[in-house]
């Protein structure tokens, strides 16, 4: 086989750190960014918050006068005049063509705001990204400004609630142990998922019980332990809340009802959570009748009653700060239009190390041997500048998406879900000039403040279904109009798929039975034959 060499040319696709990191910081979410903005802060000596930087000015040890180079901070808002209405709609059109590592490069973000015309303003930047945001710590964080996040972090927790309950008791320091497992071992729903024999080998161990190595006095170790078990379990039901310590819903429900007074609908009621609950969801009412002896009426008045109990004990008491959604994006009314500007309260307020900075530039030359050490701090310093301004890409990119969304969904924002019209990624990536991957990451997991309540950016983007005009419509508006169908429909005779796609096509809308089935599941309303009240 002869051997040579050949000389090949070919083009490949190259992603540079900076980009890699913009595309990183633009798919998280609000939590995810505020961790990645504390661990940069942790990790680069270079980068700090705004509000430290007052503190050192307050004591004086920042150097008024000193130099500033390039690309360290971002024009101050004060010392630069707004800019006009058609200027930044020419430099917003600009900034369209071109790609976005080009735009990485730029040192000015545009806070942009959507009015009723059409226009757009813009506003420079401070002297660090996110300066209008107000400091997180200070005197501002006493207990008259507490947050949500702060109110839903007091919370009494079930097990802290339960113990509390328990130390009124006058158990032995076995039982109470045991009670203590109990209470330890029960899920966010207030259930007992684990078996007795399992928690009495956990139990032995805790408090440090060697099993037997002979099987008989083993296995009577393990049946006493079961049985103090049982016994702190039927302690434990007996707490509030009514339900508590259930192993499973059909117990859980007869745990409250025997919490009530003896009536016969009571009586029937616990016959009926004693049958498979199938019999109950289908509401046969034949079968409940036969299962309870009791007359229909009864029956009727049971799972009337049944309906009002609660499935999961523990909910009032699940921390429910991880559900709190912080806006991204805050939609307000301005005169005939709406503004569109970013929430204040999530941009981080970052700058470069200007003490740190001016050391650097003052040493670059590096002195007895240390440029690989210079020439490290100096890649710390760039990684600093690149951070800011990849979290101003991300946030500039966020609001001018923001901003095409209101301008497509503008009769959503004036009339509701009924008027949301159909929208597709590849629109909004179009205009933009943008690809749509890059649009799918912006609008996954941000959210938009609306005069109708908190969105998903996502939730704007519905599918089209055709009119008898020739139009589309909205699979967003479908949805809401079902429910306004459903609302309105008679308790004793709902309204079945076949009945609700009828519906839709006297308002003009081609919606088959299956489609109408699929968008029925998905807000989560039950057929016609589980709906229909008794």
């Amino acid at each position: 086989m002869k051997q040579g060499l050949s000389l090949r040319v070919s083009q490949h696709l190259a992603l540079t750190p900076q980009l890699q990191q913009s595309i990183r910081l633009l798919q998280l979410s609000t939590l995810e960014m505020a961790q990645e903005v504390e661990q940069m802060l942790d990790e680069n000596p270079f980068l700090e918050r705004a509000d430290e930087t007052a503190e050192r000015e307050a004591h004086g040890l920042d150097q008024a006068d000193a130099p500033v180079a390039p690309g360290e901070q971002i024009a101050d808002t004060a010392a630069a005049p707004a800019t006009s209405t058609v200027e930044a709609s020419e430099a917003a059109d600009s900034a369209d063509g071109e790609t976005l590592e080009a735009r990485l490069d730029g040192d000015a973000a545009l806070e942009e705001s959507w009015e009723g015309d059409g226009s757009v303003e813009m506003a420079p930047d401070d002297s660090e990204w996110g300066g209008d945001a107000p400091p997180r710590n200070g005197a501002q964080d006493d207990d008259e400004t507490a947050t949500a996040a702060d109110l839903a972090s007091a919370v009494e927790s079930l097990q802290d609630h339960l113990h509390d309950q328990a130390r009124c008791m006058r158990l032995s320091d076995e039982d109470a142990r045991a009670l203590y497992l109990l209470i330890e071992s029960l899920n966010d729903d207030g259930y007992l998922e684990d078996g007795l024999e399992e928690l009495a080998q956990a139990l032995l161990r805790l408090e440090g019980q060697a099993t037997s190595s002979d099987p008989d006095e083993a296995l009577a170790q393990q049946e006493a332990t079961v049985q103090r078990l049982q016994v702190a379990l039927q302690w434990l039901q007996h707490l509030e809340p009514a339900g508590v310590g259930a192993r499973n819903l059909a117990e859980c429900l007869k745990l409250q009802i025997l919490e009530m007074r003896n009536t016969p609908v009571t009586r029937a009621a616990l016959a009926i959570v004693a049958q498979p609950l199938e019999l109950m969801a289908k509401r046969d009412l034949r079968r409940l009748c036969s299962a309870s002896r009791a007359d229909e009426d009864t029956v009727r008045e049971a799972l009337v009653l049944i309906s009002r109990l609660e499935p999961k004990p523990g909910r009032r008491f699940t921390d429910v700060e991880r559900n709190v959604v912080v806006p991204d994006v805050l939609v307000t009314r301005s005169g005939r239009g709406f503004k569109v500007v970013l929430n204040p309260d999530v941009m981080p307020r970052l700058r470069v190390h200007d003490v740190y900075a001016n050391a650097m530039r003052q040493n670059r030359g590096g002195r007895d041997g240390g440029e690989s050490g210079h020439a490290a701090m100096q890649q710390r310093l760039q990684e600093a500048r690149w951070f800011i301004k990849n979290i101003q890409q991300r946030f500039d990119t966020i609001l001018r998406v923001s901003t095409a969304i209101v301008e497509r969904q503008r009769n959503f924002f004036m009339h509701g879900e009924l008027a949301m019209r159909p929208l597709v990624l590849r629109e909004i990536a179009d205009e933009l000039g943008l690809h749509e991957s890059t649009i799918s990451r912006v609008t996954t997991a941000k959210y938009m403040a609306t005069p109708f309540g908190t969105y998903e950016l996502k939730y704007f983007f519905g599918s089209a279904l055709g009119t008898e005009t020739g139009g589309n419509a909205s699979s967003t508006a479908v949805r809401a109009l079902l429910k306004q169908f459903i609302a309105a429909e008679e308790p004793s005779k709902p309204l079945s798929d076949n009945q609700l796609s009828d519906l839709l096509k006297e308002q003009g809308i081609e919606c088959a039975r299956r489609t109408v089935a699929k968008y029925r599941e998905a807000l989560r309303i039950a057929p016609a034959n589980l709906r229909k009240s008794l």
